[in-house]
C-alpha cells in the first residue's frame, strides 16, 4: 500500500480498536460515536468515512476475514476442484488470522467476546454470512463456468462445515481463534474424507 492507504488503514484500525475497548468497557448501547471518534482525536464525520453505524464496526473483523477468504478462493488455481480451492482458502484465511500480529489477534478475541454477549449483533452477523454465501456461489460459478444448482451446493456444504466446526466448540472455546480454527480443519477434514472424488465438478 502507498503511504495515504496506509494513513487510512491505521485511523480504520484504531476506530475498530477505540470502539471495541469502549464497548467492552462501557457496553454497547452506552457508546457513542462522538465517544469512538474522540478517542482517537478524528471528527465524527472522520468515522462515517469508515463505518455506517456502530455496528458496522463490531462486524468489521468478520467482514475483513471474508474478504480475505473471497480474495484467497480468486487466486486458487483454476485446476483445483471447487471444494478443494474453498478448503484451501479458508486455510490460507485461518493461517493469517491466526498467525498474524498480536494485535490483530487482540482485536478478533474481543470481536468474538463483544458478539458473543450480545445477541442484538445476531442480525448483522446473518446479513455478512448471506453476503458472503452470495459472493461464494459467484466465484465458484465462475470458476465452473457456470450458475447452476451444483455451484450453490458446493457452497452449502462448504458453509455448513463452518457452521458445525462453530457450533462444536464449547462456549469459551468459540471465543480462541486457535481453537476455532483447529475444529474448522477437523470438520473439514471430515468433509473431504465423506464426499466422493470429482462430486464438485
Amino acid at each position: 500500500m502507498g503511504l495515504r492507504e496506509r494513513k487510512k488503514q491505521r485511523t480504520r484500525l484504531a476506530l475498530i480498536d477505540a470502539a471495541l475497548d469502549l464497548f467492552l468497557g462501557q457496553g454497547y448501547e452506552a457508546t457513542t460515536i462522538d465517544q469512538i471518534a474522540a478517542s482517537v482525536d478524528v471528527s465524527p464525520r472522520t468515522f462515517f468515512r469508515y463505518f455506517g453505524s456502530k455496528e458496522d464496526v463490531v462486524l468489521a473483523m468478520h467482514a475483513d476475514t471474508q474478504d480475505i477468504l473471497l480474495a484467497e478462493l480468486a487466486d486458487r488455481p483454476d485446476t483445483e476442484a471447487p471444494f478443494e480451492a474453498l478448503t484451501q482458502a479458508m486455510r490460507i484465511t485461518l493461517a493469517a488470522v491466526t498467525e498474524g500480529d498480536e494485535a490483530h489477534r487482540e482485536r478478533l478475541v474481543k470481536t468474538m467476546r463483544l458478539i458473543g454477549d450480545n445477541p442484538l449483533f445476531t442480525a448483522g452477523q446473518m446479513r455478512l454470512i448471506t453476503d458472503s454465501e452470495q459472493r461464494l456461489v459467484a466465484e465458484i460459478s465462475r470458476r465452473r463456468g457456470v450458475d447452476d444448482l451444483r455451484s450453490h451446493f458446493v457452497v452449502a456444504v462448504f458453509t455448513a462445515a463452518v457452521r458445525v466446526a462453530s457450533e462444536f466448540c464449547l462456549p469459551g472455546e468459540v471465543r480462541d481463534p486457535a481453537v476455532l480454527a483447529a475444529r474448522l480443519e477437523e470438520t473439514l477434514a471430515v468433509a473431504e474424507k465423506a464426499l466422493c472424488p470429482g462430486w464438485d465438478r
